[in-house]
């Protein structure tokens, strides 16, 4: 449904250029809701702003239903861009207009008459819970309320995208739930193909079916969100995992970490593991088949969609063969393991 090749964005030229997007690569499948996560800065606003050309891509090629945007300008581009529904962080919803009215301005603008805008704005009322609001004005509401007409307005075109420019960034988080509730109501009734930018893990976990992780305008890496939650390939993917979850190992620990074995230390290791390794005793079992103890630092339980995380940090205690042993017991039971560091053993 949406594809984007070889996509850069440079601002500027010569010495003062700045290339806010780099050869990035990007498929979103019909239906699906894929995230794009990233730092400040990282360069997520621009590449979905390059998705309706409201930022025209300086290279590549950008498809939306198999039609090529870049080709198109004037009328042929708002006409695609009907398609392409379109929300924001901070709502820009018109205070002068009440939440109808909100709802209608595109209808209004492309002409429709009163009647069919009001069979087409009633049920989008309803859709999004706004029904006993539709003459109050936005001054009126809350943060939610105002994105949930936001959401409204975008969809009253009848897109078959809809864009998400880190919609729920100004929201607390309960309100954010019930926003990203909504986000997969509309996917799964609507069958809209979501695409949304965020900082927020918890954005991904929850709604996301596929995440890409953009950092200096390059899109570094993209997976399931199950694997990347599991998984994730690259140190930055990694950080924002960490952060998430919170699972580092304590600070007075780290000032004793070592990067390289030696003789007298021992391995800290952070566990991931899904699926049916989570019920499976392999802490007892590791001690008992490879004879390490096991001193358990953090450890936690995540459910990711439909799947099951565990997550652990923990020393592994023995000699260096008993440890590589059991570093290898872990990799061969499908554990995502990762050496953290080593530290010295306790005379």
């Amino acid at each position: 449904m949406i594809r984007l090749e070889n996509v850069s964005k440079t601002y500027g030229s010569g010495a003062h250029a700045i290339q806010a997007l780099k050869h990035v690569d990007l498929h979103v499948p019909k239906g699906s809701i894929h995230g794009v996560i990233g730092l400040s800065g990282a360069g997520k606003s621009t590449l979905i702003r390059c998705v309706n050309l409201l930022e025209r891509p300086t290279t590549g090629s950008v498809q939306v239903d198999g039609e090529e945007l870049t080709r198109l300008s004037g009328p042929s581009l708002n006409q695609a861009r009907h398609q392409i529904g379109m929300i924001f962080q901070h709502f820009n919803l018109l205070s002068s207009r009440s939440v109808y009215d909100n709802v209608a301005l595109p209808l209004e603008l492309a002409g429709m008459s009163k009647s069919a805008i009001q069979e087409r704005v009633l049920p989008l009322l309803d859709l999004t819970g706004l029904a006993d609001k539709a003459d109050k004005f936005p001054a009126e509401l809350s943060g939610g309320q105002k994105q949930r007409v936001a959401i409204a307005r975008a969809l009253s075109s009848r897109p078959k995208v809809l864009l998400c420019d880190e919609a729920t960034s100004a929201l607390d988080p309960q309100t954010t739930g019930s926003i990203l509730e909504l986000l997969k109501e509309i996917n799964q009734q609507l069958g809209l193909t979501i695409l949304l930018i965020t900082h927020e893990m918890e954005v991904v976990k929850t709604i996301c079916d596929r995440v890409g992780l953009i950092s200096d305008g390059e899109l570094v890496e993209e997976a399931d969100v199950g694997d990347f939650f599991t998984a994730p390939q690259t140190q930055l993917g990694r950080e924002f995992l960490n952060d998430f979850l919170e699972l580092e190992p304590p600070g007075a620990l780290v000032e004793r970490l070592e990067a390289e074995p030696s003789v007298n230390t021992h391995p800290v290791v952070r566990l991931a593991f899904g699926g049916d390794a989570v019920a499976t005793p392999l802490v007892s079992r590791l001690a008992r088949e490879c004879g390490v103890d096991v001193s358990i630092l953090q450890a936690k339980v995540e459910s990711i969609q439909d799947r099951t995380l565990g997550l652990m940090i923990a020393e592994l205690i023995g000699n260096s063969h008993d440890t590589r042993a059991a570093l290898n017991y872990l990799e061969a039971h499908d554990l995502k393991v990762e050496v953290l560091g080593h530290v010295q053993r306790d005379a």
